[in-house]
């Protein structure tokens, strides 16, 4: 059926907690969001030209993830964007068929910084799964998660905890507490708490989340680096410094081997080990890595991004500003969920 493949190809965590993408302390944009085991649907009998966008949509789609997932955000959303246009006039504009493509939109314009279209994108997408399928099917789980780590990726904390939490709740009732989605939920919400700056809850949350990503996928996978890159942040937030620098380390390894070096995700753990040395007075190590981290960026975001303009700002390291920026990878929509860290 076209839409199983759709919310297959298109529904992805982290999580990123993706939240936010999640990946991006993530809200795992990445973890990628999956729905490997969608509610059935039935489909009306599809045309000619339904069957022709049945292989076309979902094709698009995945080309677009995948282009999202390397960091090649500027390929990834014309692709996206016809598979949307496609999807309407062969589907209807309030099909689930178009649903999982808007989220899979909501989750680069996440990416890509441009939050205010991937929002659009992600209430259309909610207020579509309402009226066709309900609030309790897989897709809106999902985009209850993406919303939160949205939230997340733009400082809004206490709005987005509401999403995060009816995202874990619903998931818990459709997959139960240990299945991997459920954790990329769990992971979103930790992420959203620990912006408010309630750490002991937050840990707590990460841990549950990075025992179900060990236990499933084992240590080297990206929703256990996602969760262990927000813990690092919790660690070196609460003065664990030595704790949270042999995560960095853990989790820039294991990025760099899953992502490549040049992963817009991988200079967020850049970013977040070049403050942490830097609140050290390792400065030359920080300058190091904050040259690393900003080139990175500056190839694969738009130059008006916030990750961006963050790292910017505090690749002078020679200044006295005494201020802790920590990434998470929520903020790079590595938490996000497609169809991340905590909230694809």
């Amino acid at each position: 059926m076209l839409l199983r493949r759709l919310i297959t190809a298109g529904l992805t965590l982290a999580a990123a907690v993706s939240l936010g993408a999640a990946g991006t302390r993530a809200v795992p944009d990445r973890a990628p969001l999956r729905a490997d085991t969608p509610a059935p649907i039935h489909l009306a009998q599809a045309t000619e030209r339904d069957e022709s966008a049945a292989l076309r949509v979902p094709a698009l789609t995945l080309r677009g993830r995948q282009l999202r997932e390397q960091g090649r955000y500027k390929e990834a959303k014309p692709l996206l964007r016809e598979a949307l246009s496609l999807a309407e006039a062969a589907f209807g504009p309030a099909s689930l068929e178009v649903a999982v493509v808007l989220n899979e939109l909501g989750i680069l314009g996440k990416y890509d910084g441009h939050f205010d279209e991937a929002e659009a994108a992600y209430r259309r997408a909610l207020r579509i799964t309402e009226t066709t399928a309900g609030l309790n099917h897989a897709l809106a789980a999902t985009l209850f998660h993406n919303l939160g780590g949205l939230a997340h990726a733009r400082g809004r904390f206490a709005e987005g905890e509401p999403y995060a939490r009816r995202s874990v709740e619903l998931r818990e009732r459709l997959l139960g507490r240990d299945h991997p989605d459920t954790a990329a939920d769990v992971a979103a919400l930790a992420a959203l708490l620990e912006g408010q700056g309630r750490y002991d809850e937050a840990e707590k949350m990460y841990r549950r989340a990075l025992d179900v990503f060990e236990r499933a996928y084992g240590s080297e996978h990206y929703d256990v680096a996602i969760t262990l890159n927000n813990l690092a942040a919790i660690y070196q937030r609460t003065g664990r410094s030595e704790e949270a620098e042999r995560l960095y380390l853990r989790v820039l390894a294991t990025k760099e081997k899953v992502l490549g070096p040049r992963h817009p995700d991988v200079g967020v753990t850049l970013n977040n080990l070049a403050v942490l040395y830097k609140s050290q007075r390792r400065l030359a190590e920080a300058a190091q890595l904050y040259r690393r981290a900003l080139a990175i960026f500056e190839a694969a975001l738009d130059p008006s991004h916030p990750t961006l303009a963050n790292c910017r700002e505090k690749r002078n390291v020679n200044d006295d500003d005494p201020a802790i920026v920590v990434l998470s990878s929520v903020a790079m929509g590595s938490v996000e969920r497609s169809c991340q860290e905590v909230c694809k």
